[in-house]
């Protein structure tokens, strides 16, 4: 149990930044990381045996906050039957939806690029792991790793038509004629 509380402690700042960024509501956030605490106290001896706790905590808070815009989808989808059909990934943040074209996109990057997204902004292995795994210097796979977002951004906006708002923030994106997204 303590070592639950020990991870905790170290990650629950920067989960709760990461979700509050995600869901733009501080309260729905901080549901989503509750939730995430109590999966943690749940696993319990399993959680101790973990290898990287961190990974697991913030794969358990995304399965979460994929989740809860899901059944906000169908919930959304259920009260609009009776009324005008009306398009649900409307009510969805579009950075959420991007999920169908990201393995696109990642397809088009070269294996480096693609391996440094998948290990450390999917599978949340920090960037000194990644480092270390692959023989390099901590800011040598910093560079790596920005290199390979920016890369995976210009993928994303060619292939799924990407905009952002002027913050900067994913606003929107195109759909194909069946209304799904690219």
């Amino acid at each position: 149990m303590n070592c639950v509380i020990t991870a905790w402690g170290k990650h629950e700042a920067e989960m709760r930044g990461f979700l509050t960024q995600q869901t733009g509501n501080p309260a729905q956030a901080e549901d989503i990381l509750q939730e995430t605490f109590l999966r943690a106290i749940t696993e319990g001896a399993k959680f101790c045996s973990l290898e990287n706790p961190r990974a697991w905590l913030f794969r358990v808070a995304r399965n979460q906050l994929i989740d809860q815009s899901r059944s906000y989808a169908v919930k959304h989808q259920a009260n609009d039957l009776p009324h005008e059909p009306h398009d649900v990934a409307e009510d969805i943040p579009a950075i959420k939806t991007l999920d169908v074209c990201l393995p696109k996109a990642l397809a088009k990057l070269e294996y480096e690029d693609r391996e440094a997204i998948q290990r450390c902004d999917l599978e949340g292995a920090t960037q000194s792991e990644f480092a270390a795994d692959k023989g390099l210097s901590l800011p040598g796979a910093k560079s790596r790793i920005q290199r390979a977002r920016k890369r995976l951004k210009t993928e994303l906006v060619k292939l799924c038509k990407v905009n952002f708002d002027e913050s900067g923030n994913v606003c929107c994106h195109a759909k194909n004629d069946s209304g799904t997204i690219i």
